[in-house]
Formats: C-alpha cells, sequence, structure tokens
C-alpha cells in the first residue's frame, strides 16, 4: 500500500507552462526546481478565508497534473469522462474551455489518473502518457503534431505505476527515459519525434521523475533517475558519464518520482521511504560523483523541495498519509527543523516566489503560506481548497499574480497580487 502511494506521488508531479519563447517551461517552472522567480508583489498575508477566488472549474479530469500558463492561456491534463484518454485542456483566462485533444492512453492499473505536465515549448505541448506515449500536440489548435509510443519503440520496463515523468526539453530535443534493456534515456527531435540518440542501458526499470539539464565548469549534462540509479549523460549524444546507484533499499524496486536539485557542482535528492536525503559532489569534468553528506531526517515522498538561501525546504515521510516539514543546511546536511504542520495538517508538495515558501497539504487540501527563515515551520496565513476529489497530489503554481491549485477534476485560480 506505502508503494502505491508513493507512486502516485510520482503523478503528482506536473506542471505545464505554454510559451511562443524559446525557453521551455513545465513541471514546476522552466528549471523543474519549484522556483517562481519572476513573480513579485504578491500578497504577505491573506485573509482569514483566503485570498479571492477568480475562478473554478471542476470538470478538467481526473489528474494529479498542474496548469502551465502563457499569455492568455492556461493548459491541463486530465482524464476523459470515460476514463480512457488522456486529454489535454486548453482553457482561457476564465476558466474555459477553449479546446480539448485526447492525445494517449491512461495507466490502466492502479491510480491511472494524469501525470504528466505539459512541456511548453515554441508553440508547441509536449506530453507523456501514463502508457508511454511521448506527444507533442500543436497549442494554436490543438492538433496532434507527431505521437511516439515509447513502450514499443524503445521496450521500455516499468514498475507498478507505469509512466510518470514530464518531458525535459534540450536544444531542440525531446529527453524521454524509458529504461529496461534497449536504452535508458532518449532524446526525440522536438519538431518531428524522430530519434536523435539513445544511450547505452543501465538495464534497470524507468523512474518517475523528470530529468533536469544542469550546467557547471562550462559543460551541459542531463541528470536523471532510474529506479536503482541516478546518473549524468551528455545532451549532445546521450553518453552516460557517471552513475551513483548507492542509495534506496537492496532487493526491491525504489519509486523515485521527485526530480533533483542542483546548484554549484552538488546535486541533492529525496526519494521518500526512509531512503532519507543525499547530497552528491561532482567531479571537475562531470564524469563522476562523491557523496558529500546524507541526512535521514527529510525524505520527501512526492512534493518535490526548494533551494532557498542555502536552505533546502521540503517534507519527509512517516507513512502514506502522514510527514513533517523539513529545513536542511545546503552544505552542511544539517537538519534545522522538523516540525508538523498543526491541525492535523500532512506533508505536501512546495513552491517558493516572491520571498515565501507556498505549501499544499496533501490531506486536507491546506494551503499555507510560510517564511523560509530556516528556522521554524509556522504558516503565516492558511486557507482549504474545498472542491475536488482523491489525495491533493497536484503542485501548486503561480502565475502573473494568480494561485492556481488543483485536485482531481478541480482548478481553482485566487488572486494573490
Amino acid at each position: 500500500m506505502k508503494k502505491i502511494l508513493f507512486s502516485l506521488c510520482a503523478m503528482v508531479a506536473c506542471v505545464c507552462s505554454f510559451a511562443q519563447s524559446s525557453a521551455p517551461d513545465g513541471f514546476r517552472g522552466p528549471k523543474h526546481d519549484g522556483m517562481y522567480l519572476s513573480e513579485t508583489g504578491l500578497m504577505k498575508t491573506w485573509p482569514a478565508d483566503g485570498p479571492a477566488k477568480l475562478w473554478e472549474n471542476l470538470q478538467v479530469g481526473d489528474g494529479n497534473s498542474s496548469p502551465v500558463i502563457d499569455g492568455d492561456r492556461l493548459y491541463i491534463t486530465g482524464l476523459s469522462e470515460d476514463k480512457r484518454q488522456e486529454v489535454l485542456l486548453a482553457l482561457d483566462k476564465t476558466g474555459k474551455v477553449l479546446y480539448s485533444v485526447a492525445y494517449g492512453s491512461p495507466w490502466r492499473n492502479s491510480y491511472p489518473e494524469t501525470r504528466t505536465t505539459p512541456t511548453i515549448y515554441n508553440g508547441k505541448a509536449y506530453v507523456i502518457s501514463g502508457s508511454g506515449e511521448v506527444v507533442c500536440v500543436n497549442t494554436a489548435d490543438g492538433k496532434i503534431v507527431w505521437k511516439v509510443d515509447g513502450n514499443s519503440a524503445f521496450r521500455t520496463t516499468t514498475g507498478n505505476w507505469g509512466t510518470a515523468e514530464s518531458p525535459l526539453i534540450v536544444d531542440n530535443k525531446v529527453i524521454y527515459s524509458p529504461g529496461g534493456n534497449q536504452t535508458t534515456l532518449v532524446a526525440l527531435d522536438a519538431d518531428t519525434g524522430k530519434e536523435v540518440w539513445k544511450s547505452r542501458s543501465l538495464g534497470e526499470k524507468r523512474a518517475y521523475a523528470t530529468p533536469i539539464l544542469i550546467e557547471w565548469k562550462g559543460k551541459k549534462q542531463i541528470v536523471a533517475f532510474t529506479m536503482h540509479s541516478i546518473f549524468g549523460a551528455d545532451p549532445s549524444n546521450g553518453n552516460i558519464e557517471w552513475t551513483f546507484s548507492n542509495w534506496g533499499k537492496s532487493g526491491e524496486d525504489n519509486i523515485p518520482p521527485n526530480s533533483p536539485l542542483f546548484k554549484d557542482g552538488r546535486i541533492f535528492f529525496s526519494q521518500g521511504y526512509d531512503i532519507g536525503s543525499f547530497m552528491l559532489q561532482l567531479n571537475d569534468n562531470l564524469t563522476g560523483v562523491t557523496v558529500a553528506w546524507k541526512n535521514a531526517d527529510m525524505d520527501t515522498h512526492h512534493g518535490g523541495y526548494v533551494l532557498v538561501d542555502g536552505v533546502i525546504y521540503g517534507t519527509n515521510w512517516v507513512n502514506n498519509n502522514s510527514g513533517n516539514w523539513l529545513a536542511l543546511d545546503w552544505n552542511t546536511g544539517k537538519t534545522l527543523y522538523n516540525s508538523a504542520w498543526s491541525g492535523g495538517k500532512g506533508k505536501g508538495s512546495i513552491i517558493y516566489a516572491d520571498g515565501m515558501l507556498y505549501c499544499y497539504d496533501e490531506r486536507r487540501g491546506y494551503i499555507g503560506m510560510v517564511k523560509p527563515d530556516g528556522k521554524e515551520f509556522k504558516t503565516v496565513s492558511e486557507f482549504r481548497m474545498d472542491k475536488g476529489s482523491g489525495p491533493y497530489w497536484a503542485h501548486l503554481v503561480i502565475a502573473d499574480g494568480v494561485l492556481y491549485a488543483r485536485h482531481g477534476s478541480a482548478l481553482i485560480a485566487y488572486k494573490v497580487k
């Protein structure tokens, strides 16, 4: 049961963004790190009943993905009414659906709700269905440009919850991590869907985490997961340049849904289920890593984490229904606080914008604003997202002074500026 919930975590990981620019935006923002740094002038406290509700749409379809906003449109994924297809929806800034397009098949076993957050790049939305189809959709009219069945093309091997990553775009290539005995990581041409390269196989099942792109010492690298390894690959040709597998538990599959964090040659990750957290130090030519520190307190289930002024903020896993909120020192791994959210609220997802942390309780749907002082977890303001059904697994999004919260088939926009 605990593993079931963890993979759902993976589903949670989904955030989109539609942009006609050359900079891709997607799950947890452009860098997949939960940092919405362009947002300014946001409220520092909310009224007792929460910020003003701008609109709600209660029929975006079952899903744990988050919206992406660009210009006068918003994009989100959900299941069709008959639950047989995953659907990309385009909404206007009042929550009205402009179009919807079925793009792929959901995961057919436990927790079929949509997991992928579209990545938006040069007027196209890129998604990965729960059954492993990589799809490109024209955002102007909702027409499918190309589709690649990752399972048949790359003979992917999955865990109990199928596919839950969101696409990474690097140099006009869509990065996808099928795992299996044929390859571990592949790059598809963003315009045509044709294979550009595929890496060697690590012989391991795919994970549920979205890869990230890092740059250090003048060199770029993709950092991604399998169920048993974290690794770095050359984005130009897919060559896997280092692996680290001395984490997790031997003899059973891990269930990693969280993207890592990167800064100044260091890579941080935490994946729940008593695995704890790890800080890796890259060598100067990005061909190997060593462990800088470990921390057993932070054990993030699936809600992600953020780095603010040298402090990592996130949650731990006590069990599938509970967990605390933590702060760690980036340099030393020292636990700065390990606190429960008062009132019976549990662990959840976290993002950062304009000097504040935004925390989303997965048990009861409370949204809290917390000052990131590294001293205590204390909400300045909080309110409850009271629509929708199921766990509160979708990550929050802030765009143009509006906070977007998703719960199942419900999406609500709040004015926070």
